[in-house]
């Protein structure tokens, strides 16, 4: 049985950078052949690693600072060993020297209180006399094994290939990331460059549908076999921590869920616009078991390489190609703290660390549990708005072997969870701190929750951070450039970088990132939900109105919407609210954009026309003064028109008494706002006996731009007719 000696080396130094602590840093000499490993029957030596905090990240509670997102410099996971121990190979060790270390090898160790030794497990085929192994004194320093540090009180196990629990070859991760061959890949990203796909329709079900688009060259390629659209799951291969996750995940009840879990682990582009309230859990673990096996397969791998380079005394090179520019591979954008709060939880239940490091700190920051929401707020608000919703915040994840660190540097991060104005406001840098996003240079996976609710925050945030993924580094940040894979080198890693996305609906600024930053590839998916229509939900019968206008160019559509409702709409508007205090009084015209909204609001207040008409309006910017006198005056006929924006009920779900008729200016993106105007507000009025059945009526204004919310209104069977149909005016009963 091949043993190991242990030899000593120097001890840590550490130093002060004007940015930060920087890592202890090993430094050795080493001549010869470029190869990244040099033996010698040489005293123990200092080691360099190439990339310091990734060297540490395996140590069990290691601690490399307490501070949040700063720039701290971070090198490559690779490892740069030199003269380790003092046995180069096994031709240089006599039968003396084996014997003695024999013996060191079966005495009993010394009674110490410290912690009882670990076991840890090695490749049979690593445990070879030519590894080089580096290890400290008891002094609490780092103890080198083939690029991967353990912890002094560890012992090293050898263990047969078929104990290993990282296969790797003829699976997804595989595929994607390594056996992409040069022409190939070249012919796919130029495919993409020239934009051309091939869309195909993949697969649907009762309430769902996936369509794919991929690289129209990539149809002819014989990557794994098998169609990358709906791979088996024997493609795919899980550390043994997330097996039994990922297999209830792929054998959900949900057809859905199965088909979304199946193209996750196959790296396509993921565009899923079926999130919901009863599917959200299943969407965080998912997202978790992905991301989760992605980084430690991606640690084993570099692992692997780092003791294939250190086994490695011939003259040959051996080029391993096996990393990025930076450490952090995961980037997961999410709307509040709370959001954040739910992500982490599904990750540490799934890696079960025996410590985590800041935890606490974390659940101060994050965790919010005293705040009660009224019990009148919708499911869908309590979810998003309840406990800590503030949408500021960037929060850096590090993993070793036994621990979890939160708030770790972003250069030392393994994932970065952070809202689109939290990581925006980092990026941009300030007057004392210059731009750097060099921590996103090799981001491989993308994951975009609740995108629904990042639209109702800031959309530009989320574009913004988008063009910014994937550029070449502007500093080194100690990288090992030859352990670095080629696609990278050459720029192309955004062809290879994994989006997902996941709303409740789909909306056009979605749809805009799904053509212009999802490059993948391996192709790209669209899930979409199909939707029975929200005017069939309201609970009672209406009369509901659709208008629709043309217009000659996209960017003249604002103007058109609002000449046709100044032209068309309004005097009839105008008309009902001069007729005194009665039925006709209580018109909501809801306005989805706030430029629409200032714009309307205007014309009432300067226009001729509209000189004796009161009204009062509502929207994200009002005070609470503003808004609690503006709904009693409205309530009481005091103003006869109401103005109400999209935002300003997604933020605040105000329920408007004293609705008699509704206008809508626009449609509204979220369908559940369509039930809770039209449903909720109006319909209250009806069970109160302020309005009939008959006097009540809702309208509604659309374009051909308003394709995807007019099929949440009026369902997928219908909405094409609206469209297409001869006549502008469209009544449902």
């Amino acid at each position: 049985m091949p043993l190991f000696r242990r030899g000593k080396s120097s001890p840590t130094r550490s130093f002060q950078s004007k940015r930060g602590r920087f890592g202890a840093v090993r430094r050795a000499k080493y001549g010869g052949h470029p190869a990244h490993v040099r033996t010698s029957a040489a005293p123990s030596t200092p080691f360099q690693v190439s990339r310091v905090d990734e060297a540490a990240d395996l140590v069990a509670g290691s601690s490399d600072g307490d501070g949040e997102e700063s720039e701290l410099p971070d090198e490559q996971a690779g490892v740069t060993l030199s003269g380790g121990g003092s046995e180069s190979s096994e031709s240089d060790a006599g039968p003396n020297v084996s014997y003695n270390v024999l013996l060191q090898t079966l005495k009993p160790p010394a009674p110490a209180a410290g912690p009882k030794r670990k076991r840890r497990k090695l490749e049979a085929s690593e445990a070879s006399p030519s590894l080089t192994v580096a290890v400290t004194g008891g002094n609490g320093d780092l103890e080198e094994v083939a690029g991967e540090e353990i912890s002094s009180e560890e012992d090293i196990v050898v263990v047969s290939a078929e104990e290993d629990d990282d296969p790797t070859g003829g699976d997804c991760f595989t595929q994607h990331f390594t056996d992409q061959t040069g022409s190939e890949s070249a012919r796919r990203i130029q495919a993409v460059l020239d934009n051309q796909w091939l869309a195909e329709k993949i697969g649907s079900g009762k309430s769902w549908s996936a369509r794919r688009r991929q690289p129209r060259t990539s149809i002819v390629s014989n990557l794994g076999g098998h169609d990358r659209g709906t791979p088996p799951s024997s493609g795919f291969k899980f550390k043994p921590k997330f097996e039994h996750a990922a297999q209830e995940l792929l054998s959900s009840p949900s057809e859905l869920i199965q088909q979304l879990t199946s193209l996750t682990l196959s790296y396509q582009d993921i565009l899923f616009s079926a999130r919901s309230l009863g599917n959200a859990e299943e969407l965080r673990r998912l997202a978790s078991v992905h991301a989760l096996n992605h980084i430690f397969r991606t640690r084993d791998k570099v692992m692997k390489n780092t003791a294939k380079l250190s086994r490695n005394t011939d003259d040959a090179e051996i080029e391993v190609r096996d990393q990025g520019f930076t450490r952090p591979k995961v980037l997961m954008l999410l709307p509040t703290r709370q959001s954040c709060v739910k992500m982490v939880d599904a990750i540490v239940a799934l890696c079960k660390p025996e410590q985590q490091e800041n935890r606490k700190r974390f659940q101060d920051s994050y965790a919010r549990v005293d705040e009660k929401l009224s019990i009148d707020k919708p499911e869908d608000f309590k979810d998003l708005f309840g406990g800590n919703d503030d949408d500021m915040f960037r929060l850096g994840l590090k993993f070793t072997r036994k621990a979890i660190k939160f708030f770790s540097q972003f250069y030392s991060s393994d994932i970065i969870l952070a809202s689109p104005l939290g990581l925006r406001t980092a990026l941009a840098g300030d007057k004392t701190k210059k731009q750097d996003h060099d921590f996103l240079s090799s981001i491989e996976i993308v994951i975009v929750d609740q995108s629904e609710a990042l639209l109702m925050q800031n959309w530009e945030h989320v574009e913004y951070i988008f063009g910014r993924l994937n550029l070449q580094p502007r500093e080194a940040h100690g990288c090992d450039f030859s352990r670095v894979r080629s696609w990278c080198l050459d720029g192309h890693a955004q062809y290879f970088r994994q989006t997902v996305l996941l709303s409740a609906f789909n909306f056009p600024s979605l749809n805009r990132l799904y053509t212009q930053h999802m490059h993948n590839i391996d192709g790209k998916v669209k899930l979409s939900a199909n939707h029975d229509g929200a005017i069939m939900d309201l609970g009672f019968p209406l009369k509901q109105t659709f208008s629709r206008f043309d217009f000659a160019d996209p960017a003249s559509e604002p103007d058109e919407r609002f000449q046709h409702f100044a032209s068309a709409i309004l005097p009839s508007l105008i008309k009902a609210s001069s007729q005194g205090r009665g039925v006709q009084q209580g018109i909501l015209v809801f306005i989805p954009l706030y430029a629409d909204f200032v714009r309307v609001r205007n014309h009432l207040a300067s226009s001729s026309s509209t000189q004796h008409v009161s009204f009062g309006s509502i929207s994200e910017y009002a005070s609470v003064k503003e808004v609690a006198r503006a709904r009693s005056h409205f309530l009481t006929g005091r103003h006869s028109i109401l103005l109400y924006t999209e935002r300003a009920h997604h933020f605040r779900r105000y329920h408007l008494k004293g609705v008699k008729r509704v206008m809508l200016y626009g449609l509204p993106e979220n369908p559940l706002f369509y039930r809770e105007i039209v449903g909720g507000f109006l319909g209250s009025s009806i069970s109160q006996a302020l309005v009939d059945g008959h006097g009540a009526n809702v309208s509604s204004l659309f374009s051909k731009l308003d394709l995807l919310r007019l099929e949440r209104i009026v369902g997928t069977k219908r909405y094409l007719s609206l469209l297409s149909e001869k006549g502008d005016t469209f009544d449902f009963i």
